[in-house]
């Protein structure tokens, strides 16, 4: 027994010698034991998050701002988010991929909201009330928990979210302070024989929304939820007094959604409305005026027309910061034309005498041109949504 117990008691004096010291430097939850409460780290960004309905548990997402703080008690807007049909399932995350969360990760200083993103199962639509019911669960539990604004309080979904959102919109008219709708409407895909009420259905939704303030968005090319969704929608509602804006994108199909969560002003018009005081159906200040808006947004700028001398003074090879030709930009007969390092060639109009956009691509992308005190063009800029690239002319012989 004494061969074994020395070992023992050396082990034990080594274990007393290091544990004070790990209780000293560990955290106070270790060292106070199992009644000290420690808060939760700060974390911004997009969480996963998850909530137990009638025994399921649905995996969602939220995503709070960089500036958001756990120990202010700052009330922030929120935004709740339903995603299209292709973004079902049950992992929690794919719903991040389209739509506003890229808008967000695109521009984050655009987008000062809580944004609830919870995810419709594979074998589910956003209008079936357990749907509907488990959206409003985790909307009410982020906005507890993250101090979200009630009276701030905004909706927007895309496609089938936008099913949804009208859904929500009509059975919850006074929870929202603003509705933005993108490629949705009242009929839905899965449901044809709606459209059978198509007289009464945009009156009725109309009536129940009255003048909670909606945007509308869809592409004029759209053939999977057609436009006429929301024309019906808006007459409906402009008829009825509501507050209403329909942007119809000239030539896109179903996805507007993109081209509608970059507008700049989307965020500023949501936030701009707050749920008011008094109830919507009592006659209100300048705020409950009716209003209605409809615009048709070209795809693409009017191109001016330049002169062949005006055209040619663009021509020639730009390099980047470490000499390479990046582009070469030629003229035929009246048209100007980039190549790029790969060898694809795009045509580019003049929408003024320095700015060029892409007849043929991106509605975002935009080429301008600097120039000397001489009048000489010196660089290109090439500007998206996302980034910008300076492109250095180099001037040769043929461009003296």
């Amino acid at each position: 027994m004494l061969r074994h117990s020395r070992p023992f008691a050396f082990f034990l004096c080594l274990v007393w010698a290091i544990v004070p010291g790990f209780l000293a430097t560990a955290p106070r939850v270790y060292a106070a034991g199992r009644h000290a409460h420690a808060e939760p780290p700060q974390e911004t960004g997009f969480l996963n998050r998850r909530i137990e309905l009638k025994g399921v548990t649905y995996r969602f997402q939220v995503y709070l701002p960089e500036e958001w703080r756990r120990d202010e008690r700052k009330q922030w807007p929120v935004l709740l988010f339903l995603h299209g049909r292709g973004e079902r399932g049950s992992e929690g995350m794919w719903q991040t991929q389209v739509g506003l969360p890229q808008a967000v990760r695109d521009h984050p200083e655009r987008w000062p909201f809580i944004i609830v993103m919870p995810q419709c199962p594979l074998s589910s639509f956003w209008t079936d009330p357990d749907m509907l019911s488990m959206v409003l669960a985790a909307l009410d539990r982020e906005v507890e928990e993250f101090h979200g604004d009630p009276d701030r309080t905004y909706l927007t979904g895309l496609s089938m979210g936008g099913y949804g959102a009208w859904e929500l919109a009509r059975l919850y008219p006074h929870r929202w302070a603003a509705v933005a709708i993108a490629a949705g409407g009242p009929f839905w895909s899965y449901a044809p024989e709606r459209w059978q009420q198509a007289s009464k259905i945009p009156t009725e939704y109309a009536r129940s929304i009255g003048k909670t303030p909606i945007w509308l968005f869809h592409g004029s090319e759209d053939n999977v939820v057609v436009p006429r969704q929301s024309e019906l929608m808006f007459e409906a509602l402009k008829s009825n007094g509501g507050r209403v804006r329909l942007w119809v994108y000239q030539g896109l199909r179903h996805d507007c959604w993109t081209r509608a969560y970059n507008e700049q002003e989307l965020p500023r018009w949501l936030l701009a409305h707050r749920i008011e005081p008094t109830p919507r159906s009592k006659p209100g200040g300048p705020s409950e005026a009716p209003s209605a808006e409809r615009l048709v947004i070209p795809l693409h700028p009017a191109a001016i027309r330049l002169t062949l001398a005006q055209l040619d003074s663009f021509t020639g090879e730009y390099h980047d910061q470490r000499g390479q030709v990046v582009a070469t930009i030629f003229r035929q007969g009246d048209q100007l034309y980039e190549k790029n390092q790969q060898g694809d060639t795009y045509e580019i109009a003049p929408e003024s005498l320095s700015v060029f956009f892409y007849p043929n691509g991106s509605s975002i992308g935009r080429l301008i041109f600097e120039r000397d005190p001489q009048g000489r063009v010196t660089t290109a800029v090439y500007r998206d949504d996302r980034h910008e690239e300076r492109w250095e002319k180099r001037v040769t012989t043929a461009n003296r």
